[in-house]
Parts: C-alpha cells; structure tokens; sequence
C-alpha cells in the first residue's frame, strides 16, 4: 500500500482583545487543541502539525499588519508549508478583499487551506468551489464599492465641486471645508498670456519655444512627503492640454460633460473659443496630411517599465510607407527619467512587429482568435528582456498547459480575477532595424551582410576530388584573410546564418572579430558568447 505524502500543517491562531491571554489555558491554546486534533484526525493523508506557533493576541482581524501573520505568510513564500490550519475563517481574517489576497500567496505555492470548524477545506474540490464563490463576493464587493465612489465623484462634480487631483496652473488648492479652487493671480496672468500668444503665432511648437526662452514653468506642486513635482518647461502636450483645458472657463468636466464649476474663470468665453477655433483647424489639416491614422489595437494597455503609458505614433517613410510604433510618455514629452531603472526601460517599440509576436504568443498559448487575438489582453507591460501580460484568470489551465520552460504564470496578486504572465521578449537595434526575439519561436530573420560574407568566404575556396577545400589564392588583405575563415564555420552554423536563425544580436562585425576556433563546439560557444554581448 502507497503511503502518501507528508503534508506540513501550520497552525494559526488569534483574538482580537487581550483579555484572558495571561491565563494558563486561554482562547489561542484552545484554537491550536482543537486544530492540532483535526490534523491528527488526518494522520492517515499523510498531515503533520508543525511545532512553530503563529499567534497573533489582541489584535484585529481587519489589518494584515500582524506579527504571527506575516511570519506565516513568510514561511509560506520560504515553502516551508503546505497546509494553513485555522479554528474559523475569521480568525485568519475579516476582510474579504484581505483573503482574497491570502489566497493568491497560497494558490502561487500550492497550499491549502483549512476551518476545523467550518467544513472548509481548499485540499478538495468543494472547499475549492467554496473558496471561488467568497472571492467572487469579495470582487463584488470590490466592484460595488468603486462603483459608489465614481457616483459620488459625479455627483459632486455635477455641482461644479473640485475632488482632487493635480491643481492646474493658474489656480490653488481650495480652502478648507471648501471644495471650490482658489485664483491665483500672478498664475492665472501667466495662462492668459499663454492663450494671447498662441492666437498671436498659431503654432503650439513655436509658443513651447517662445514659453522655453521667456523661462516660463509648470506649476510647482510639494507633495505632503516634501517631494518636488513640476517646475519644469512646457512639452507640447501640456500646452496642448492648457490650451483645450475648460477649468479656465469655470467649468467642471467629468466624463465629456460640462458643468458651472464653484470656482471663477481665469479666461474669457471668446478667447477661449477662438483658440479652439485655431485649433480645430489646425488638427483637421494634419489629418488631411496624414490621412487616416492607422489602428493601433494595444492603445490604452501598454505601458513601459516604469508603469508610463506608451502611446500610438507614427511616421511616413520616404516612399509614403506609415510605420506605426509605441512610445512611452516621458519619450513623447521629451523627458528623460534618471536612476537605475534607465537603461530597463524600453521607450519606443515597432507596432506591427511587436504586435505580431503578441499574437504568436496568444493563439500558443490560448487559442485566441485568429482576427483578434489581441483582445483577450487586460494590460501589456513592456521590459528590456521580456513582456508582462494581464489576461482573465480563466485562462490559466489552458496556459500551463502550453507553457515554455522559460515562461512563467500565475494570479494577479492586486486582482483575483485576472493572471499574470511573463515571457522572454528582447527587442534589440541590428542593422538600423528594430529586432523582436523571444516569446515562443522567432521567425527567420536573414541578415543579408552575414549571408553575403558567408558566400564570398565559400567562393575562395575550390574543392578537390575528395571534396577538402583548397584555396585558390593567398587573401590580398587582412579583410579577406579574417573573412576565409568564415568558410570553415560548423555546418550548423553555416545553416543557421543561411536560413536566418542565426543566434539574436549576432552581426557580421561581431562574428569578424572573433578569433575562431577550429573545433565546431568551440565555435558555437564563442559566437553564443559574441551574440549576447
């Protein structure tokens, strides 16, 4: 007969108040008797209760910010436990949206969990089903609650009240018991010149020059923690965004709608209209220029490293070609971020291509379908060496099922009802040209400078009877002398580089440069080596 596997039970305890804990016998012993007597109800599957004790005395089910419960959660992520044993599902805690988050930490490192008193057990079918009807509660309670804030914010705004956000140039924070903004004068001058004299030049980027020279800012904005924020020149998209901006006609926007804002105009009626009136214009002849703007299907749930939107660009190649790309908004407003996280952020992606390889990835790994694969995606996240993808948590069996060594899934830890999943993904510059590689197998991608090299190097050589290559001349350079040995590269090699799946980053001024060796192995190793560098 198979025994089965031992199963490590951890035991968790808590009480909200502290009376009673200096008893000999109080509430936490009796909590841990009555469960170390399940887990030993359970000895023939194989559980064990371990010695360690995480109690948590007087303290409140409402807050994560317990002692004993974080030593779980950390022995959890350590692997060190396979079942959570609690008396009551309240004991562990009393917050639905704080469970469903618990729950996440468990299902990432296959733990269950247990109420000795409750019928309540995740190690079979029907507490799993227990467990995906709370979390569905706990996402309805999610939902309401957003839902009663944005009508309470629409409500509020209808009445022309400000609810917070960035205070616009031109205005300070309303006073207190207020919700209606202040003027600030000197400010609010600085906006209507700023209306004045784009009327005067009609271009939005000679008023950002015109802004830049006369050394006019942003507003400067302290954050409670003493952080600086603003202060800084103008991008064109601020300016644009002043410019249609209706707050400086006293008005609230939510939603599209206007409504009479508490707070009073900084612009007049007919200023502010014959700027929109400027405008317009000057948007519907762009249009006419660019004709229609192509589609991008990633817009609004693309983001870079940093968690900065990627928007939609393009631009028209000599021959009257659109190539669409991505680009982050620090790029688009012609800032640059600094730190450490530099030189991981990937600020400007080819659309077409990148999209492609998404939708590889998509139809592997779920089927989608094959006109819009893209559809199934809730958020992309772009990195230096892979991609990061939000979809619907309902499609996590089909996934593991398809998955890639090198690919890795799980929940959403912010959002039960959604999954993560990371993949390889290196986008690199070869040649003038962005280069996609990773995420499922690449397509062939020749390099015709690699494959011109490799021809050249094979016509220097005849061969005998025997088929042995001879040289038929001494090379006349060093160029060519370094070039010959590209004809005595491994045949893998040589059929890599011919059917275009040489290694990614792999050049021909890397692969000159490289002393190689004759042995085939040692060859492969040297130019995987000169690749990645």
């Amino acid at each position: 007969m198979t025994r089965p596997s031992p199963k490590r039970c951890a035991i968790y305890t808590r009480k909200s108040s502290e009376e009673g804990l200096d008893q000999a016998f109080n509430s936490l012993d009796a909590q841990r008797e009555a469960c170390a007597a399940y887990v030993k109800s359970q000895a023939s599957e194989g559980w064990r209760a371990l010695p360690d004790r995480y109690d948590d005395g007087g303290v409140s089910g409402g807050t994560m910010e317990r002692p004993g419960l974080r030593r779980l959660l950390a022995a959890i992520e350590a692997g060190r436990i396979d079942i959570v044993v609690v008396y009551k599902i309240d004991r562990l805690t009393r917050s639905l949206a704080d469970f469903a988050r618990m729950v996440e930490i468990f299902d990432a490192r296959g733990v269950s969990f247990v109420s000795v008193t409750q019928a309540f057990n995740t190690t079979g079918s029907m507490g799993r089903l227990t467990l995906n009807v709370l979390l569905s509660f706990a996402q309805f309670e999610r939902e309401v609650t957003g839902e009663r804030i944005r009508d309470k914010i629409a409500a509020s705004k209808a009445k022309g009240m400000w609810m917070g956000g960035c205070l616009p140039l031109g205005y300070d924070a309303p006073a207190p018991g207020s919700r209606a903004l202040r003027m600030n004068e000197a400010e609010a001058e600085i906006v209507r010149m700023i209306f004045r004299t784009y009327l005067e030049l009609g271009s939005v980027h000679d008023l950002e020059r015109r802004l830049e020279a006369e050394g006019v800012r942003s507003k400067l904005r302290v954050t409670a923690k003493g952080r600086e924020l603003g202060g800084k020149p103008f991008s064109r998209g601020a300016i644009f965004h002043l410019l249609r901006n209706r707050l400086y006609l006293g008005m609230i926007v939510h939603r599209g709608q206007s409504h009479p804002g508490q707070h009073p105009a900084i612009v007049d009626a007919d200023l502010f209209e014959a700027v929109q009136r400027r405008l317009d214009a000057q948007a519907r002849r762009a249009g006419t220029a660019n004709g229609n703007a192509p589609a991008a299907p990633l817009a609004g749930r693309i983001f870079d490293a940093a968690g900065a939107p990627m928007s939609p660009t393009s631009s028209r190649g000599a021959r009257g070609k659109t190539y669409r790309y991505y680009v982050s908004a620090p790029l688009q407003q012609g800032r640059r971020r600094s730190g450490d996280l530099q030189d991981e952020i990937v600020r400007r992606i080819p659309a077409a291509a990148f999209e492609a390889r998404l939708a590889e990835i998509l139809r592997r790994l779920i089927g989608a379908s094959e006109t819009a694969p893209l559809n199934a995606l809730h958020r992309v996240e772009v990195h230096r060496d892979h991609v990061r993808l939000t979809l619907p948590a309902a499609h996590l069996a089909a996934i593991r099922a398809q998955l890639h060594p090198d690919e890795t899934v799980g929940r959403e830890p912010t959002d039960p009802t959604s999954l993560r999943l990371d993949a390889p993904f290196r986008i690199a510059l070869r040649g003038g040209k962005t280069w996609i590689t990773g995420g499922g197998a690449p397509s062939p991608r020749p390099d015709r400078a690699l494959i011109g090299a490799l021809r050249e190097a094979q016509a220097m050589l005849r061969r005998d009877p025997r088929g042995l290559p001879i040289l038929e001349a001494a090379p006349d350079s060093s160029y060519r002398r370094r070039l010959l040995g590209l004809a005595f590269l491994a045949p893998d090699i040589q059929r890599a580089i011919l059917d275009g799946r040489q290694p990614p980053g792999l050049t021909l001024s890397k692969l000159m440069a490289l002393d190689l060796p004759l042995d085939w192995a040692a060859q492969l190793a040297a130019i995987a080596q000169a690749a990645g560098a």
